[in-house]
C-alpha cells in the first residue's frame, strides 16, 4: 500500500498543467490557500480565545504556501530547461523567470536565484514540508517569540518601533532562521559559519529594501491583532526568495 502511493506521488510530481505549470505543486498550494481561507473567516474568533496558537498555525501555512511557490519556480525553469530541444518561445513563464534571475543575482556571488538545470533540486522536495521540519516548522517556532515581540513593542510611535524591529530583531532573527536551516539540512558548526559568510550580510541588505517600508505601513495602519498575519503575508515573497537562495547556496 505503502509503495502504491510512493508510485502514485511519483507520478503526480513528473506531470505538468499545460506542460509547464506543475500539477503536485498547484494541488498543494490550493489545499494550502483553502485552508487559510477557512483560517482567515473565523480569524477574528480564534485570535480571541486562542490568540498564540493562532498566530503558529497561521505562520506556518504562510510559511508552507511560500516555500512550494518557490520550488515551483524552479520546476517551472527546469522543466523548460531539461525538455528535449531546451527552452523555446512557448515557455515565457521559465524565460521570465530567467530573466529576473539575471537581473537579481545574489549579491557578491553572481549566481543566478535558480541554480543552473543540472544542481536544481528534485521536483518537489516533501521533507521540506514536512510539520516540525524546514519551512513551516520554522513559521510554528518562531510565531510566540514574533508575537511577544510585537506586544513589546506595543503602542509606541511607529518610526521607533519599525527602528527597534529592524535594528534589534530582524539582524537576529535573520542569524536564527539560516542556523535553523543548515542544522535541519545536517549541517554543523562550519556549515552554519559558511553559510553565514556567504548569505548574512547580502539578505540582511536586501531585507532592509523591503521590511523598513513594510514595517512602517504595518505599524502605523494595521490593528495589533493582524500585525503579524500581514507581516507574514508579505513574507510569502520574502520567505519565497529565502527558499530560492538557500537551495541555491546547497547546489
Amino acid at each position: 500500500m505503502f509503495h502504491r502511493g510512493s508510485r502514485f506521488i511519483r507520478s503526480i510530481n513528473t506531470r505538468y498543467i499545460c506542460g509547464r505549470i506543475p500539477l503536485l505543486h498547484t494541488i498543494i498550494l490550493s489545499v494550502y490557500l483553502f485552508t487559510m481561507a477557512r483560517l482567515m473567516s473565523r480569524f477574528d474568533y480564534y485570535y480571541e480565545t486562542k490568540p498564540l496558537l493562532t498566530m503558529m498555525v497561521t505562520n506556518s501555512i504562510l510559511n508552507g504556501i511560500a516555500d512550494t511557490a518557490a520550488q515551483a519556480i524552479t520546476s517551472i525553469r527546469e522543466r523548460a530547461v531539461r525538455q528535449p530541444g531546451g527552452v523555446t518561445e512557448k515557455d515565457s513563464l521559465a524565460i521570465q523567470i530567467h530573466e529576473f534571475d539575471k537581473r537579481n543575482p545574489l549579491p557578491r556571488h553572481r549566481a543566478e536565484l535558480i541554480p543552473p538545470s543540472h544542481n536544481l533540486p528534485p521536483p518537489f522536495d516533501f521533507e521540506r514540508l514536512v510539520l516540525l521540519t524546514r519551512f513551516m516548522a520554522w513559521g510554528f517556532i518562531m510565531a510566540p517569540l514574533q508575537f511577544k515581540w510585537l506586544s513589546y513593542l506595543g503602542t509606541a510611535p511607529a518610526l521607533k518601533r519599525v527602528a527597534l524591529d529592524q535594528l534589534g530583531f530582524a539582524p537576529f532573527g535573520l542569524g536564527l532562521f539560516l542556523s535553523y536551516l543548515t542544522v535541519t539540512e545536517g549541517g554543523g558548526t562550519k556549515a552554519i559559519k559558511k553559510r553565514m559568510e556567504q548569505l548574512y550580510f547580502p539578505t540582511l541588505k536586501a531585507s532592509y529594501m523591503i521590511w523598513p517600508l513594510v514595517q512602517i505601513l504595518n505599524f502605523r495602519v494595521v490593528p495589533l491583532q493582524f500585525q503579524l498575519p500581514f507581516a507574514s503575508t508579505v513574507g510569502i515573497f520574502w520567505t519565497c526568495f529565502i527558499s530560492l537562495t538557500t537551495s541555491s547556496t546547497r547546489a
